[in-house]
């Protein structure tokens, strides 16, 4: 490879890593946090945006011509800039998975954008330059407009053949979990706590109940309605000064400033003489400026949670 080359090479990836990299500790100095946050809509579609833009306008104008390359360049410092985050434990396993899909996508589109202005030539240093800059000048904008907090619900049932006391029994105390009867998939893979046990005082109104996780993850539940073998439904809290700093990432700990789950409710349905449903609805609140892409992760995460108590009910209502 001749020193042109190499050169470029340096330029299409290591400029583009290194603006995500500033861009990311600058948004995370806390002291500045009500004019820049990573926990927001410019942060998640500007910074992505602009390294596929550096990505294409810096490299070989006969590559940027090509619709491919300017769509699928951008991922390389897109995922450099995963590993080097992770790293250094600048980000959280966690949250990456979940903001990737999206700035693959974005970087693809700053792919597109950068191939434009690479092609136009006219004047592109001084349109490249105001993307570069544009993020310092929206985030305060956006963080003085505000996130607007949106509560959502998670739904889920399974079908149990057993007597309505046996499910009943299951529903309002969990023995432990063991470690292979856990099937939350999705939650396993981002690194959650795994649920380990639930436990209730009383069965009635004003009953406390705590649903404890692995790594001092406690869902401290109260009992609002009660209706024996029917329905039960509770509040839940979980406290983030309680959660070990370990535990969770800081922008999806349960509880805290962005993501908080609010109820649960248990009903049990009567199919026939021999099967009953078993409905699980939680609602969750989520406090960002991105909601509409949150909302579907977070829906996704407290599904599998709850597929996972489910199907550790079903089983033990059935076979136990």
């Amino acid at each position: 490879m001749d020193k042109n080359k190499l050169i470029t090479l340096v330029k299409i990836i290591a400029i583009p890593t290194g603006y995500a990299i500033f861009l990311r500790l600058f948004f995370g100095v806390a002291t500045w946090k009500d004019l820049f946050s990573v926990m927001s809509l410019t942060f998640l579609v500007c910074l992505p945006t602009t390294v596929g833009i550096l990505t294409i306008y810096f490299s070989n104008i006969d590559k940027a011509r090509k619709r491919a390359y300017q769509i699928l360049m951008p991922w390389i410092p897109i995922f450099l800039f995963f590993f080097i985050t992770l790293a250094l434990a600048i980000e959280g396993w966690a949250c990456w998975m979940m903001i990737l899909p999206f700035f693959l996508i974005a970087a693809s589109i700053g792919g597109l954008i950068g191939g434009y202005f690479k092609l136009k030539k006219s004047e592109s240093k001084v349109y490249i330059s105001v993307l570069v800059l544009l993020p310092l000048f929206i985030s305060p904008i956006e963080n003085w407009i505000g996130a607007i907090p949106g509560t959502y619900e998670a739904y889920t049932f399974i079908d149990i053949k057993s007597p309505a006391d046996k499910i009943w029994e299951n529903v309002t105390r969990v023995k432990e979990i063991k470690v292979e009867q856990d099937k939350g998939w999705l939650t396993r893979t981002l690194g959650f706590p795994r649920p380990v046990k639930a436990e209730l005082n009383f069965e009635g109104v004003g009953a406390s109940r705590e649903a404890i996780f692995t790594n001092g993850l406690v869902f401290h539940e109260t009992v609002l309605e009660y209706i024996d073998k029917k329905k039960m439904v509770f509040t839940i809290k979980a406290y983030a000064h309680e959660i070990p700093s370990a535990t969770m990432d800081e922008h999806v700990v349960i509880g805290g400033e962005y993501f908080d789950v609010l109820t649960g409710t248990y009903e049990l349905e009567k199919l026939n003489e021999t099967t009953y449903r078993l409905h699980l609805y939680s609602h969750f609140k989520l406090t960002t400026t991105f909601n509409f892409y949150a909302s579907w992760w977070a829906r996704w995460i407290m599904k599998d949670i709850q597929n996972n108590i489910l199907q550790v009910e079903k089983y033990r209502a059935e076979k136990e």
